[in-house]
């Protein structure tokens, strides 16, 4: 398929717009993800990694959608061309009003692009936050390992290294109470073994599952 045939896929099967009005509006979107109208006519194969993510962002913005799912949406791409890409879905987002719900684990990615996060383990969300606030005064200790793990902005920075202890339990099966307590470093007793954690409000609409924070 050409890149016009995957762009105007979605307007052709929900039978948007005229012929002519859907090619016209292919090599608008063409355009605003920073490609050219005369790409319409190519193929995927002659174009780059960054250009075909760029195709496939024109193709999701097409019919004007008020959210779009991100899975994992630069984690195959150079570095040089997620910062283009993360650009561009800011940039998109604005023009067309667009919502995003990005499901990503690395940390830089999700803290440039994201308003608000929310963490989950085994299925569960354990910690819900605007972005800086979940950055700057993470409280689940889930979350602390996650932020530990991930490399420092500069290699001069220290910062607390924790480790978890055990395998993570199957989703299928997952542990009575708090999902995380067998591997917890701050598990309390029974509570956290047989009670769920309710997700409750810390300040600041910051939401935390946790028995240490009631």
């Amino acid at each position: 398929m050409r890149v016009k045939d995957i762009v105007s896929e979605t307007l052709v099967v929900n039978k948007m717009y005229s012929k002519k009005e859907r090619i016209e509006r292919v090599y608008q979107v063409l355009t605003d993800v920073g490609l050219r109208p005369e790409h319409a006519d190519h193929f995927p194969h002659e174009f780059s990694g960054g250009q075909r993510q760029r195709i496939a962002i024109a193709s999701a913005i097409v019919s004007n959608p008020s959210l779009i799912v991100l899975d994992e949406p630069v984690s195959s791409l150079d570095v040089s061309i997620r910062a283009q890409i993360m650009n561009l879905f800011k940039v998109i987002g604005s023009k067309y009003d667009i919502s995003y719900l990005l499901i990503a684990h690395d940390l830089a990615t999700t803290r440039y692009l994201a308003d608000k996060i929310a963490v989950m383990y085994l299925g569960k969300i354990v910690e819900y936050a605007e972005t800086e606030e979940l950055f700057n005064n993470p409280l689940h200790h889930y979350t602390k390992a996650l932020f530990s793990a991930a490399l420092p902005a500069h290699p001069d920075i220290e910062k607390e290294e924790i480790i978890l202890k055990g395998e993570i339990p199957s989703p299928i099966n997952p542990p009575s109470g708090c999902r995380f307590h067998k591997r917890c470093p701050e598990m309390i007793g029974p509570v956290c073994m047989q009670v769920e954690p309710l997700s409750r409000n810390q300040g600041n609409e910051h939401w935390v599952a946790c028995h240490l924070h009631p």
